[in-house]
């Protein structure tokens, strides 16, 4: 089959004959229908991802969408190894496809997967957001951070403010309907005062963070009392620095998150409630299309931030 193969961890992926998947016990093979690249595609496949490295060669991607024997489409987010996403086809555990409701197109559907249920799951199984609190929305411009600023809103937030570092970024904020945003340009305090006016001087309940460095310092020193920041990820910087005072003084909660820990029934559960507002045209996140042959393009574009999702079609 043709897919998208990792020979070492310094090069991208590239398009080539990889064996097929053969299914034993508890396991299926599926046909892949289109894949997508997260920032986590790029931390695994080049070595740096926090967990263990992959063994090479193996087929790059973690999520999918796999036409089943009867015809449906269904979700998938792990495939097991050597086996990834980005192919022909793919090996899965036979309990983990999660199918798409009648008239869910694949791609709109890949963007409520790993970006959706990081940011979905940040502001409820992770923040326990309550309606009427406010919420600021770091790498707002990203698809992380578009779900986010469409799930706070529909989960009753009182306020949304989009943070982001390049403009039009915010301009993708504006477009969902922010009540404001902040330009992550400048140094800490200053970044920190615009956090604060955004939200008249209160400061956000729940900061939901994909950045991490000197964005999530700003927001822990304008953060309301009692106020949660979940981490996501790292786009800004490895390390940020807080000042004791401003954490134990407003009694601030910072909570790690990673799809990767959730209970199969609460991620299922969340995956059923994104496609619906999906498919109910509450929640839309753009999406560049790829053939299989330029996954090394999208992989480049992937590491440059693209503000969307990026989908891979293995039969182009």
């Amino acid at each position: 089959m043709r897919a998208a193969i990792v020979t070492d961890f310094a090069s991208p992926p590239a398009a080539g004959e990889f064996a097929d998947p053969v299914s034993d016990e508890g396991q299926i093979a599926v046909d892949v229908e289109l894949a997508a690249l997260n920032p986590v595609d790029i931390a695994i496949y080049s070595g740096s991802f926090y967990a263990a490295r992959p063994e090479l060669p193996c087929v790059a991607g973690r999520e999918g969408i796999a036409r089943l024997d009867d015809g449906s489409l269904a979700y998938f987010d792990l495939s097991i190894a050597p086996f990834g996403s980005i192919a022909e086809q793919t090996l899965v555990a036979n309990d983990l496809p999660v199918r798409l409701p009648a008239g869910l197109e694949p791609a709109p559907a890949l963007a409520c997967g790993i970006a959706g249920l990081a940011a979905y799951l940040a502001l409820t199984a992770r923040a326990k957001l309550t309606a009427g609190e406010r919420v600021l929305i770091l790498g707002a411009g990203g698809a992380v951070g578009q779900v986010g600023i469409v799930a706070a809103q529909l989960l009753g937030a009182s306020r949304v403010v989009g943070a982001a570092r390049r403009p039009h970024s915010l301009e993708r904020a504006r477009a969902l309907g922010v009540d404001a945003t902040v330009e992550l340009q400048g140094d800490r305090e200053a970044v920190a005062a615009a956090i604060s006016a955004a939200f008249d001087g209160e400061g956000p309940d729940v900061v939901v963070d994909p950045l991490w460095g000197m964005p999530a310092a700003a927001a822990v020193d304008a953060m309301a009392f009692g106020g949660r920041l979940v981490q996501l990820g790292q786009s800004a910087g490895k390390e940020a620095t807080f000042d004791s005072a401003a954490v134990r003084g407003k009694c601030l909660k910072i909570l790690g998150h990673t799809n990767f820990a959730v209970d199969p029934a609460v991620k299922r559960n969340a995956l059923e409630t994104l496609f619906g507002w999906t498919l109910n045209g509450q929640l839309e996140v753009p999406h560049e299309r790829f053939p299989l042959g330029e996954v090394g393009d999208a992989w480049q574009r992937q590491i440059d931030s693209p503000g969307m999702k990026l989908v891979i079609d293995p039969h182009a």
